[in-house]
């Protein structure tokens, strides 16, 4: 048994990041900083029992859209006029470990079988595994960096390619990244850092009551975690209800010009690399929108999702501390 979500204390910025996520995947996934013993590897799994089904064609390992990329094995099924049919799936947390090999992680093609019999056959990895799904990393700043290329070659692309000997295998890799670390272990590479569409610092809650909750409900969940799982029920049955709710609703939010102007009036005064954070707050507070169960996007939205999507992305200049930057964007997002 996995500790409930619902039951998880406090902590509301890094359950909202890994929510909007869900809503809408598109976002970018999140980063979850903080000191060990914050709940953070616990949030991401028990983020497991919220996840929604989605479509895909039947008996596809690579869980290919009925509207996406395909995989090969769907590609040769099309070129031999099979009918490709739908199932649904519920989605999934998919781990990738520490230390874990690069085949493991693309997954590898077996050559002998292909000269022996000429059947292409191929032995999915984690990538195939995770597409469509959320992809966990623990400890993500300390990933082997050849590792961290093939996450970011797969994340740029949305696919994954395996080549060997002439032989070539294909299928989609667009999942959603979901990383937890310790700062105090090391940094992470700036390239995979902002790849992240959110980031969130999660810190010890101080607070004596809060404090006090925590252990009640580890201790109750310790002594009969089904007991526990059914406390909660009703709590995590209202939030996948949300869920899915808003992301039925996700596309009929409009992008008004208001909501565009409010979300370039708070990046244009920072000092930011691209275009990536203007998308990312504009998809989080329309995620958030429908979430909230509103029809417009506000400026309160806005508020509630830019440092989200900015802080991890702020630039110092030489000579400058990174808080200047953080207090400045406080000022904007007060002055808004």
């Amino acid at each position: 048994m996995i500790f409930p979500f619902s039951a998880i204390v406090d902590q509301e910025e890094m359950k909202l990041s890994l929510i909007l996520n869900v809503i809408d995947p598109s976002i970018g996934g999140v980063l979850i900083m903080g000191e060990k013993g914050t709940a953070k590897s616990t949030a991401v799994r028990a983020l497991a029992d919220l996840l929604p089904e989605i479509d895909l064609i039947k008996g596809c390992k690579f869980s290919c859209s009925p509207q996406g990329t395909f995989c090969s094995d769907c590609i040769e099924k099309i070129k031999n006029n099979e009918k490709l049919e739908i199932e649904k799936k519920k989605m999934r947390v998919v781990e990738l470990p520490l230390g874990v090999t690069e085949d493991r992680v693309v997954g590898s093609l077996d050559i002998e079988q292909a000269i022996k019999k000429g059947e292409k056959h191929f032995h999915p990895g984690i990538l195939a595994n995770a597409n469509r799904n959320f992809l966990y990393v623990d400890e993500v700043n300390l990933l082997e960096d050849h590792i961290v290329d093939l996450l970011l070659d797969s994340a740029a692309m949305g696919i994954n390619i395996v080549e060997r000997e002439g032989i070539s295998f294909v299928h989609p890799a667009r999942f959603i990244l979901v990383g937890t670390m310790n700062p105090e272990e090391g940094e992470l590479r700036p390239q995979l850092l902002d790849r992240f569409g959110l980031c969130v610092q999660v810190n010890s809650i101080r607070e004596k009551s809060m404090r006090v909750e925590i252990l009640k409900r580890k201790a109750e969940f310790d002594d009969d975690p089904e007991e526990f799982y059914k406390k909660w029920q009703p709590f995590q049955q209202e939030l996948v209800e949300k869920i899915i709710n808003a992301k039925e609703k996700l596309k009929t939010i409009p992008i008004t010009d208001e909501a565009v102007s409010k979300v370039v009036e708070i990046t244009a005064e920072l000092n930011l690399d691209g275009h990536r954070a203007d998308i990312v707050i504009l998809k989080a507070a329309r995620a958030y929108t429908a979430f909230l169960n509103k029809k417009e996007i506000t400026k309160d939205e806005i508020k509630m999702v830019a440092p989200l999507a900015l802080k991890h992305r702020l630039k110092r200049l030489p000579f400058e501390d990174i808080s200047e930057e953080t207090k400045k964007l406080d000022a904007i997002l007060k002055r808004i």
